[in-house]
Order: structure tokens, then sequence, then C-alpha cells
């Protein structure tokens, strides 16, 4: 939450947010991955999807298979009407005959009843599983990751592609075995009926079957298209309304309108390719089929009038026809939702596939209750492979002692912060906690006998209890309020307008900055963290809210490993001991006292911020 949040705020992706090419930046991420992605494994995936419901899915197949075959009765039933009753005036095999016409609608009835509540059932319940299973995927994976992708891309995946999928594992599955078996069904039926008549209207299927590949190959790349620009879309809308406050506070409504109009327009534009080659298409199978019927009607009436076939033979061949062009014109259309949703499909697995680069190893044992020493042997560290970030770092933090980060921006401060997290691992050298290699040892235990406290607190929406209470979901409200109270935190609480149940909104919204910080401290404190980390926790609160925070920290750090990052006089000198980086090293270590003395690269700090402490 908190930790997760702040720390990487400092290389995220929220600046970008800002500038008109944010939003393209995952969009082409996708694209040009998704591009090679391989549609048959895809396909064996969304099988995979489907196999722990097997027996339902077959149950499915059978009830497809009773309703086609039923389905295709009328026609033949309609011949033995005319021909064997009509024509000879047997009402017995008229009453016969309605009795079938009959059966045949009821088991239509039963059959599509099944199959529409077998297939939703199992639909959804896959998709459930696949959001699950994104949700899961994305838990896991390391801070880095997010760094580098837009967050309303990550959305996307598991709001509007799995949505896109929805289409093509409910109905589309339905259409593609009805479609199928009532094409094979009616092409027997009219082979059975006449298979003269029957090769004639054969003779338009390679016309159909020639423009359902043209449209196959013209529209693959449309269809991913519309995914991309529907995920930029949904990119920028997320990054933009989360920086809202900025854009309103620099006026720059107008041009992230005229981006988004852009952004919008390419999805329009995208869109109007696949509505180009739909009507293109359809009408044209529509004329086809009309164009073999009235040669059927023609040649097989001429045939009936000869005597060679009754007239039974023709209307039952002009009413399977519908049998024939109509299968034919839904597996075109099939391929319209298969190709958005294969699309979809491409981009999830994308995100799936992508290995978490950092991981515990199999079998990693768990640290126990830890003391909290810390070293760092040697270790450097770069964001990227040419650029690092640290350099040759050796530094212990014996428990429960409490050291000091300073230096300028970009020294590597929040860098060691993110390494004791082990958010990242270093790129050489090693890190320790008690003396245990942190790669060798589960994450999870590490984090959760971890307090992090950063410079813009996190909170979720909900009551001012639940977030105290984010990383000890089992605390009370007694010891939730002794933990507001250590920190000063409980005047400001009770005076809200239901205290500690008062819903503070998103991201805490409704809260001052100086009162989201103190919850962060008070749920810091209610962990009971082994190491705690602020990351200049106080550089966004007022002096008289820092003064509150001040007497809490005496509390918050007794007998605690702590790593404080801070750039106010105030907070610096508390500390036990001081480090100084510079480049991403050490250059100076020691009491206040020592590097004042020392009247080094710290001394020249001091005067500065005693300078603006006195302005």
């Amino acid at each position: 939450m908190s930790a997760h949040g702040g720390m990487s705020g400092g290389r995220g992706g929220g600046g970008r947010g800002l500038g008109p090419g944010a939003a393209r930046g995952g969009q082409q991420w996708d694209g040009e991955r998704a591009s090679r992605g391989s549609r048959g494994r895809n396909l064996r995936a969304l099988l995979d999807l489907l196999s722990p419901y097997r027996l339902r899915v077959s149950a499915m197949l059978a009830s497809l298979l009773i309703g086609t075959a039923a389905g295709l009765a009328p026609p033949l039933l309609a011949r033995t009407a005319i021909d064997q009753g009509i024509t000879h005036h047997n009402t017995q095999t008229l009453v016969i005959v309605v009795i079938a016409f009959l059966a045949s609608a009821i088991l239509v009835w039963l059959a599509t009843y099944a199959q529409t509540y077998l297939v939703g059932w199992v639909g959804q319940r896959a998709l459930a599983d696949l959001r699950i299973r994104i949700f899961k995927h994305l838990q896991s994976q390391p801070i880095g990751f997010y760094e580098s992708r837009p967050a309303g891309v990550l959305i996307s995946r598991i709001t509007n592609d799995v949505e896109a999928l929805e289409s093509l594992v409910t109905d589309s599955v339905v259409t593609l075995f009805q479609a199928g078996l009532t094409l094979v069904g009616a092409i027997g039926v009219l082979l059975y009926l006449d298979w003269k008549l029957a090769l004639l209207t054969f003779c338009v299927v390679p016309l159909v079957v020639g423009g359902s590949i043209w449209f196959r190959l013209a529209s693959a790349t449309a269809f991913r298209r519309t995914r991309e620009t529907i995920g930029a879309i949904t990119a920028y809308l997320q990054e933009t309304l989360s920086g809202i406050r900025v854009v309103r506070s620099f006026g720059q409504e107008s041009r992230h309108e005229a981006t988004f109009a852009r952004l919008n327009e390419d999805n329009r534009e995208a869109n109007m390719v696949t509505v180009r080659l739909n009507a293109a298409y359809f009408p044209a199978v529509e004329m086809l089929s009309g164009i073999a019927l009235a040669v059927i009607v023609l040649y097989g009436g001429y045939q009936a009038i000869e005597g060679h076939i009754t007239s039974g033979t023709v209307v039952a061949f002009v009413a399977t026809l519908a049998f024939l062009f109509e299968p034919i014109q839904q597996l075109s259309q099939l391929y319209t939702t298969y190709q958005s949703g294969m699309a979809a499909l491409e981009k999830i697995f994308l995100l799936l596939d992508t290995k978490p680069t950092l991981q515990d190893r199999p079998g990693a044992p768990t640290l126990g209750q830890i003391d909290g020493d810390v070293r760092f042997d040697q270790v450097s560290f770069g964001y990227k492979p040419d650029v690092l970030a640290l350099r040759d770092v050796d530094l212990h933090i014996s428990a429960g002692e409490t050291v000091a980060l300073v230096g300028a921006t970009g020294a590597g401060k929040s860098t060691i912060a993110k390494l004791v997290a082990r958010f990242y691992d270093p790129t050489s050298g090693t890190v320790r906690v008690d003396g245990r290699d942190l790669r060798e040892v589960s994450s999870h235990s590490l984090r959760s006998q971890m307090g992090i406290v950063p410079q813009e607190a996190f909170l979720f929406a909900g009551s001012v209890a639940e977030n105290i209470a984010f990383g000890r979901p089992d605390a009370d409200l007694e010891a939730i309020e002794a933990a507001a109270a250590a920190v000063g935190a409980e005047h400001f609480i009770d005076e809200l307008p239901e205290g500690y149940d008062t819903q503070i909104g998103e991201r805490g919204g409704q809260l001052s900055a100086g009162q989201r910080q103190l919850i962060a401290f008070t749920r810091a404190l209610i962990a009971d963290p082994r190491i705690l980390i602020l990351d200049e926790a106080t550089s966004n609160v007022d002096l008289h809210t820092e003064s509150r925070i001040e007497e809490g920290l005496a509390t918050l750090l007794a007998g605690r490993t702590a790593v404080v990052i801070a750039h106010r006089l105030s907070t610096i000198r508390q500390a036990d001991r001081i480090v100084l980086l510079q480049d991403g090293q050490i250059v100076e270590e020691g009491t206040h006292e020592e590097l004042v003395a020392a009247a080094g690269r710290y001394h020249e700090l001091y005067n500065d911020w005693a300078a603006q402490a006195v302005a």
C-alpha cells in the first residue's frame, strides 16, 4: 500500500501522464509485442480456461447437437406433409407431421435453454477465474514492473480485454458449434433431398468462402488496432483523472482535452475500418444467398413441373437453404468477434507471460522474528544496466539503530531503502538482514516485519480505522486508538464527523496532507515493524503537524531499526548516525555533532538548512 505507492513514486510513470505521448507509450509496448503473439497458443490457452468445466461443456455440446438436429427437421417434415399428406389428401399423415413439428419445437426449446444456461455458467466462471489469475499475477510483480508500465494499460487488461473475451467465450462458442453443426447438417439434408440441386447450390459456396478469407485477412490488423486504441484511452484517462489537481493547477485542461480527443479519434478511425469491412462483406453474402435462392426456385420449379422431383422437395430445399447460408454468415460474423477477442487474449497472455524479474527462490525459508540488523556489502545497483544509482556501498545498521540518509536528489537515498525492502535485488554485492542474504529468504517474511512511511501517504477508500489497521487487520479499536495517540493523531481524528469510522474517500482525499501523513505513521506503528523506513515522511506537512509527529517519533522509533530519509534538520538530528550520500556513494557518516565538526559536505548542507529554518 503505502510502501509501494510512495517508494516507487520517484521513478514511476506519474510524471509522464501529463505529456501527450503518455498513453501511447503503453499502447506501443502492448501493440509491438502483441504482433509477435501466437494465435494457436492463445486458442489453446482459451481452451485451458474451459477445461476445469469439461463436464458442463460436454453437456452443452450434447444439447447443441440435439437442438441442431431438431432444428433441421421442419423442412423434411414439410416435404412429407406436402407430398404424402396434402397431395394425397391424407389427414392422418398431416396429424403425425404436426405432432412431429411440435415435438421438434419442444426439443429446440429445451436444448436452447440448456445450452444458453450452460455456456453462460461456464463462460462467467472461466472469466472470473481469469480475472483472479491476472490480479494475482499483477500482485506478484516487483515494483520495477509498475514503474515501466502505465497503470491504465494494466487496468485495461483486466477490464476491457476480459470483457472482450466474454462474447468470445459465451456467445461465440455457441455460434461456432451451432453454426458448424447446422452447416454440416444442411449440406447433408440438401444432398439427401436432391443431389443435383445441391451441387448447383454449392457453386456459390466458393465465392462465399473466398470472401470470408479476404475478410479475415483484411480485418485481422483492424481488430487488433481497436484493442490497442481503447487501451490507450483507458491509460490516458486513468492518468489524467489521477493528476486532475495538477492539470487544474497549471490550467492545462484544453491541452488534455485535445490529447484525449486525438486518442478518441484514433479509436474511432480504427473502428471505422472494421465498419467499412463489415459493410463490404456481409451485404455481399446476402446478395449471393439471394442469387442462389432465385436459381434454385427457377431450376427446381422447372424440375417439379417436368415431374422429375416433387413439389414438396422444392419447398423443403428452399427452406433448407436458409440453414446453409445463415450459418456461413454467422461464422463470418463470428470471426469479427473472434478477431476482437483473440486480440484481447493476446494482450492478456502477454501480460501473464511476463515473468517477475524478482521472486523468491523455490523453497526459500522464512526469516522468523528478526532483530533488524542490516548490512550492505559492496552493493552496487542500477535501474538501467549502464547507469548505477549505487556504487560499492558498505553500510552497517545495527539492530535498533536509527540512521538518517542525507544528500542531494538522486544521490541514492531512496534506492538504499528500496534494497532494504527488497523491492529490487542489487546488481552486485549483498544486502543482509540479521546476517542472511535477502535473496535467499522469503520476501513476505521480510516485508511483514517492515513498516514504510513514504513522502506522500497512500490511503485507501474506507474508514480511518480500516486504513490504520491495514497492516494488522485483527487490531481492535482500543489498539487503533492507542497507536493514534502515540503519534499524536488522535486530536484530529476525534474532531472528524464520525471519528475513526469516518469515510476518507479515494486516496484519503477528504483529509489534508498532514492528516494523511499522521494516519500513515499510525499505520506503521500498529503493525509493530522491526525495521522502519521513513522516506521523507515529514516533507509535506506543516511545522505544527511536524511537531506533533516528532512527539510520536520517539515512540515509533523506540527499539526498532530505522532508516530515515529526510531534508528537515529537526528530523535528521534525532538519528543515532547520519550517512551522507553523493553520486551513489557514501562520502561521510557520523553523528550530527561529529559531521558538523568535520566541516565537510554535511557542514555545508547544515548551514543551508539552518539558513532556510531562519528564513
